[in-house]
This record gives structure tokens, sequence and C-alpha cells, in this order.
């Protein structure tokens, strides 16, 4: 199963795809998306839209999953997060791939074990969890994290026997 793990922002959107068969994730590539922040509102979404749809058809995701908008002490910032938070979970809803959300500190929890973990730890971890993997950046080091997260609540839901 191949899944998209998503980062949103609208400055950089990190991604990260990664093979998850049971416990075995393979790494298959990662990078950021980023937008010009002298275009208009608009057209940055635009872009990440176009950006993400050729992404989904290059690589034919079986599931996507993004993290959740955290509040930020600017709401002008939260906002903007929040419009290319749904331009993400539009293109992935798009592509007819179920779409995961994951807040950070799970996130992290499930990477790193501690929910406070700082960015150089997950980025850490997900090296660790994905040998060889040159990864372009932090956004796309926790866009990996989501994926990673994805994958492992994938396999415990399959593990528990519904009735």
């Amino acid at each position: 199963m191949i899944l998209l793990g998503l980062d949103p922002g609208l400055g950089t959107t990190g991604w990260g795809l990664i093979s998850a068969d049971g416990n075995r994730l393979t790494h298959i590539a990662n990078g950021q998306i980023r937008t010009d922040a002298e275009m208009a509102l608009a057209s940055r979404l635009l872009a990440l839209d176009l950006a993400l749809a050729d992404l989904i058809l290059e690589h034919r995701p079986d599931g996507a999953a993004v993290e959740e908008v955290f509040v930020n002490v600017n709401p002008q910032s939260t906002l903007k997060l929040g419009q290319a938070r749904g331009v993400v979970l539009l293109a992935a809803s798009r592509s007819g791939m179920e779409v995961g959300e994951y807040a950070a500190r799970l996130v992290k929890k499930s990477v790193v074990g501690v929910g406070n973990a700082s960015k150089d730890q997950v980025h850490a971890m997900v090296q660790r969890l994905l040998p060889g993997a040159k990864i372009a950046g932090p956004d796309a080091a926790d866009a990996l994290a989501v994926a990673i997260t994805h994958a492992h609540h994938l396999a415990s839901a399959r593990r528990i026997p519904t009735r």
C-alpha cells in the first residue's frame, strides 16, 4: 500500500510517500511544494492544488493522511494555514483516496514516543524508520511522519477484530 503524508502550509507544503506492507515501511519519495509569497492568495492556492494533482497522478497513492491545523498566535496565519489545508484535503479526496487526519501531538507520539518532541527529534526518528531516505527538509520530514502514523493506525485497525 502506498501512503501519502501531507504537512500543509501556504508557503511550504511537505509531502512524503511510503510503502507499507504490514509493519514494514519503505521510503518512496518526499519533497516540498512552495508557493510564491508575491502571488495573490487565490493563485497560491491554485498552484498548491495543481502541484498536488500532479504528485498524486504520478505516484497513485492508495491513501493519504494530513496533519491537523494547530492555532497560531496570529489569526491571519491560522486562517491561511486552514485554507492551504483545505486545498490539501480536497486534492487528496478528489482522487478517491480515504484521507486520515492526525493531530501534531499524535504524530510526534507515534513516531518519537512523546507528544512534545522537537522537529529535530521527529526528523531523526523518520531517518531511522526509513533508512537511506534523503529528506528534502523539515516539512517533508513532518509529512513522512504523518504517513508513518497513518500506516501504524491502518495496521492496528486491521488487527482489531470487528463484530
